[in-house]
């Protein structure tokens, strides 16, 4: 029977976040070891999302926004500014750095931000792949339409549909918007998902679930009732046979590769961002 995931409040350059993975009752689902709700905030004019330079290894990160945009830097030259409905895809494989901030005409007024980060591991034969990052507008994603139900499909596939982001394991992502007493019927059965209710609320198995609630789906878990006209997102994949070490912003199956990481993020062995490179965050415990 599904069962809900507790969040964690967590603060993110300035701004408070709701982390859900990854959690002790459940790291991962299916490749996803990190969810994380970035919002819904209001800031005043100067301020606004600041996330300073930081490594990656081992993973790829996916920014997905509902209202607001965020301006993304990082090491291998891109700056590419995200909007509502589109994905920004990062990578990091071998090693990448990026920070996450805004363009001075954002934060120069009043403005919201509401939307979601994601990471997914990379399997172990693409760990250590060259970092790469690609974005994708939302007018190129898939969309399914249906007797009340709006979806687009943020990466993966689902419902006989692919997403153009490049996946690395079997996995779906999908943003679905839907008119009250609709049901979605669960994608790949066969798969690990979860439903993070945004707005509305949902009934899984008998059981409902309000706005906030990140619900894991089991065995038996087929369908997924709008009780009231809302929004959620679906997600899940293939689980690893065996999952990889996590600390901070680094993964990896070879411990190894996380302490050599952490050394050159010490060192300074990552590579700067070309135009923010005055600042980083140190590792956990260490000031710089």
């Amino acid at each position: 029977m599904a069962y809900e995931l507790n969040a964690k409040k967590k603060d993110l350059g300035g701004f408070s976040v709701r982390r859900i993975l990854p959690h002790a009752d459940k790291p991962a689902v299916g490749p996803f070891i990190f969810f994380d709700h970035m919002g819904p905030v209001e800031f005043s004019a100067g301020e606004g999302i600041n996330v300073r330079p930081h490594p990656h290894i081992g993973l790829a990160t996916v920014t997905y926004l509902l209202e607001g945009s965020i301006l993304h830097r990082d090491s291998i030259g891109n700056i590419q500014e995200i909007f509502p409905g589109d994905v920004n895809w990062m990578t990091a494989g071998r090693g990448i750095v990026h920070s996450e901030r805004e363009t001075l005409e954002v934060r120069s007024r009043v403005h919201r931000a509401d939307g979601f980060q994601v990471w997914l591991a990379l399997p172990q034969g693409y760990a250590q792949v060259e970092p790469a990052f690609f974005h994708f507008n939302r007018n190129a994603l898939p969309h399914i339409m249906h007797d009340g139900v709006m979806m687009r499909l943020i990466a993966g596939s689902a419902y006989g549909r692919v997403s153009p982001v490049r996946t690395f394991s079997p996995m779906f992502y999908l943003d679905i918007i839907a008119e009250k007493d609709r049901t979605i019927d669960r994608p790949e059965p066969d798969m690990e998902a979860a439903a993070y209710v945004q707005q509305g609320e949902i009934e899984i198995s008998g059981v409902r679930y309000s706005a906030g609630a990140f619900v894991i789906l089991e065995a038996g878990d087929a369908h997924i009732k709008m009780i009231h006209a809302g929004r959620m997102m679906l997600l899940g994949g293939e689980p690893f046979a065996t999952p990889p070490h996590i600390e901070w912003n680094f993964a990896a199956f070879d411990y190894r590769l996380i302490e050599e990481a952490k050394k050159r993020w010490r060192d300074g062995g990552f590579g700067v961002i070309p135009g923010d490179q005055l600042e980083h965050i140190p590792l956990p415990g260490e000031t710089g």
